[in-house]
């Protein structure tokens, strides 16, 4: 899958936990935003610092909240590295193989909350949504014979 693909958020288990979570909902997306953004950050710096056990929490925190809001390819690449952090742990190695997977979370995770924002911000319509201020009128021909 690439990152560029429309496949990075499910827009109906997205939506459906807009109505679910009702006015707490852009609350509630700042957190994930907030949290995932720290989750990431101390991913890669787990993999820098060679630190398996720093990277089990904080993927496990992202997978979650991204599967609140329908971002299942950022909480499957989280999940892998979850997964594979604690088998490491187990084997006392490092996972040198999940480089490339933190570089796709990043991505994922850029590309998903860029799809957020532009889902939720105010000024823009959203597909299926007509009307607004500054429409087009649709009765220019009104009164002309």
């Amino acid at each position: 899958m690439n990152v560029s693909d429309g496949d990075v958020v499910d827009w109906a288990h997205f939506e459906k936990a807009r109505a679910e979570l009702g006015p707490g909902f852009i609350r509630i997306l700042s957190y994930f935003r907030e949290d995932g953004q720290k989750s990431v950050a101390a991913i890669e710096q787990a993999m820098r610092e060679q630190n398996t056990v720093a990277l089990v929490i904080p993927a496990h925190t992202i997978k979650g909240e991204a599967r609140q809001f329908g971002a299942d390819p950022l909480a499957t690449v989280a999940e892998l590295i979850e997964n594979t952090a604690r088998l490491c742990i187990e084997t006392r190695r490092f996972p040198d193989e999940l480089v490339a997977d933190v570089v796709k979370l990043r991505q994922l995770w850029e590309a998903t909350i860029g799809m957020f924002d532009e889902a939720t911000n105010p000024l823009k319509s959203r597909p299926g949504q007509s009307g607004g201020f500054g429409r087009r009128a649709n009765n220019q021909n009104f009164g002309r014979l």
